[in-house]
């Protein structure tokens, strides 16, 4: 997260979304199929979380769960220069289809929103090879734009984070969420997770100019979540810089 570090004032944000743009005409996103058991998506988690021994050694090298399986997950890879650097996953909760690895841990929480009819998106299983993570500090900031562009297309109310106590300052800082919960153990996992919960679209405009390099066209939005059922999608590029030249006609 060191990236974050560079956006402490307005030529800082003005530099490093610079960059995060010129970083993004060489990246592409995928939606994953979950036909596909050995998906390199799979992979990449399985190796993510053996870097840090959080999950048991198994012999197809792949991390699945029954959250994959969900009628409302959506799962992402996103490449830079054609080689898989890091993923996302995310559920969409409305009141009548309340599943998700954070509503199962988090229920006492999220069912009140829930039952005040609003919707929720909860991403999750953020993963990233290691040299790329390296090579590239700004990757998180590529791999969360899969959420944020999904939070824009659901319409959603708010937007979860069940992330480490550590990470939370990154999400305080940029989302300006807030927690929710204390610490409490995640499915598989060996270490604890704080909910995080933000109200992006209240403030979007302003966060957009804090953050233009998050900016997508509906056409983008729709390739990567419109109703595709479970097959196999091409690589979709950014349209950021589409995106900012319809923002600057209005």
């Amino acid at each position: 997260m060191s990236a974050a570090s560079t956006l402490q004032s307005n030529e800082g944000v003005s530099k490093f979304a610079g960059t995060l743009i010129e970083l993004l005409d060489r990246v592409e996103y995928r939606r994953v199929s979950v036909e596909d058991q050995f998906d390199p998506v799979y992979r990449l988690r399985y190796e993510a979380y053996r870097r840090e021994e959080s999950v048991p050694i198994n012999s197809q090298q792949v991390v699945r769960d029954e959250f994959d399986e969900l009628p409302n997950s959506h799962c992402f890879g996103v490449y830079m220069d054609g080689e898989l650097v890091s993923s996302l996953r995310f559920h969409y909760l409305t009141p009548a289809y309340r599943n998700s690895p954070s509503h199962s841990v988090f229920p006492d929480i999220l069912d009140p929103m829930l039952d005040s009819g609003v919707t929720i998106l909860d991403p999750g299983r953020f993963t990233a090879d290691y040299e790329a993570s390296l090579a590239y500090p700004a990757l998180p900031f590529l791999t969360l734009r899969v959420g944020v562009m999904a939070i824009q297309h659901f319409g959603v109310k708010y937007c979860l984070s069940s992330v480490r106590p550590e990470h939370g300052a990154f999400y305080r800082r940029i989302f300006r969420s807030v927690a929710m919960s204390e610490p409490r153990y995640y499915h598989g996992l060996t270490f604890p997770m704080v909910l995080y919960v933000c109200d992006l679209l209240s403030d979007w405009d302003n966060f957009l100019r804090r953050y233009p390099f998050f900016r997508s066209t509906a056409e983008e939005r729709h390739r990567l979540f419109g109703k595709t059922g479970r097959a196999h999608l091409t690589l979709v590029k950014p349209t950021v810089r589409e995106a900012q030249l319809e923002a600057e006609t209005v």
